[in-house]
C-alpha cells in the first residue's frame, strides 16, 4: 500500500500505462500472426495489406516508446523483404 498520496498515484499511473502498454503490444503480436499466416498462405494481396497495417502499428507503438524505433524498423524491413520474395 502507498504511504503518500504521490505514490498513490504513481501507482494508479503504473496501472493505466501497463494496461496500455499490454493492449498495444498484445495488438501488434496479432497483426504478426496475420502477416505470417498471409505469408504460409502466398496471399501477396492480403499479405500486403497485412504488412501495411502492421507497419503503421509498428511505428506508433515506437513513436510512443513502447517498442524501440530500431525494432520497428527492422520488423518493417524483415516483413517488406518477405513480402517482394513472394
Amino acid at each position: 500500500m502507498a504511504n503518500t498520496p504521490s505514490a498513490a498515484k504513481s501507482a494508479r499511473q503504473t496501472v493505466r500505462r501497463t494496461l496500455e502498454n499490454k493492449r498495444v503490444l498484445t495488438g501488434l503480436k496479432s497483426q504478426t500472426k496475420k502477416v505470417r499466416s498471409a505469408f504460409a498462405a502466398k496471399d501477396k494481396a492480403t499479405a500486403a495489406d497485412a504488412v501495411k497495417t502492421l507497419a503503421s502499428l509498428a511505428d506508433k507503438a515506437a513513436k510512443t516508446g513502447q517498442i524501440h524505433k530500431n525494432k520497428a524498423n527492422r520488423h518493417k524491413s524483415r516483413l517488406a523483404r518477405q513480402l517482394a520474395a513472394l
